[in-house]
């Protein structure tokens, strides 16, 4: 699980574990081939968490969709023959984080329609993220349905493709929002859960665990976060 592929900005002091440099993605991901596993999206990955399929493999999320996941991340996937998922806010393209930017004390640009369907031709996954980065939990029936399968709707009419895979939005979710997820036609949804998905039958496609990568891990921490198994416990 990544935010922004970037250099920590200027004047920014809460939440700087966000920010990993390009040079700093470039040596995981190349750490990561070099240990014989390929870098897959959501959709991609698919086969291989339902069991249909087996390889050393895992998965690449990006959440929110900021610009310099397009600008800084796009390029070192494809050097490294990678695809990803970018979950996206839909009603925030061509803006910014509205939803953390006063606690951040920064506006970091989110894409364009037009660029996320760059991110989209450059072999990369979008997924859908809620139409505003709501808390979940906190919405009614009625916000739920339109945050979650308007943002399917709004985002398969930018990129003129089918949106299958969801994420919670700060990891928050209950029950009804599974059921919603389940009934957009998602086939499957992340959470911030820390811990490693297994494959097989009695996988819970839609409460997928992931693990932060954040600036100061250093490649030993990365690698020991990706590479041991561990209880799924709450990030």
């Amino acid at each position: 699980m990544y935010h922004n592929i970037a250099q920590v900005p200027d004047g920014v002091r809460v939440y700087r574990s966000l920010y990993v440099s390009p040079a700093s993605f470039a040596r995981q991901m190349g750490m990561l081939k070099s240990l014989g596993y390929r870098g897959l999206s959501m959709s991609d990955a698919m086969p291989y968490l339902s069991g249909d399929r087996e390889g050393r493999v895992f998965v690449i999320t990006l959440d929110d969709g900021y610009v310099d996941n397009l600008e800084s991340a796009a390029s070192i996937l494809q050097r490294f023959g990678f695809t990803a998922t970018c979950y996206v806010v839909s009603g925030s393209l061509g803006q910014y984080n509205s939803w953390d930017d006063e606690k951040l004390g920064i506006r970091k640009p989110i894409m364009s329609a037009e660029q996320l369907r760059a991110w989209h031709a450059a072999g990369m996954e979008v997924g859908a993220h809620t139409r505003t980065h709501v808390r979940l939990s906190q919405c009614n029936d009625e916000q739920q349905r339109d945050e979650i399968q308007g943002c399917k709707a709004e985002l398969e009419q930018h990129l003129g493709a089918p949106v299958t895979q969801f994420c919670y939005p700060y990891g928050d979710y209950d029950e009804r929002a599974v059921a919603v997820a389940r009934q957009s036609g998602f086939a499957a949804a992340t959470t911030t859960d820390r811990g490693r998905a297994s494959s097989g039958s009695d996988i819970d496609l839609w409460r997928l665990p992931r693990i932060q990568v954040a600036r100061h891990h250093l490649l030993p921490q990365v690698a020991a976060r990706m590479l041991t198994r561990y209880e799924d416990r709450r990030a």
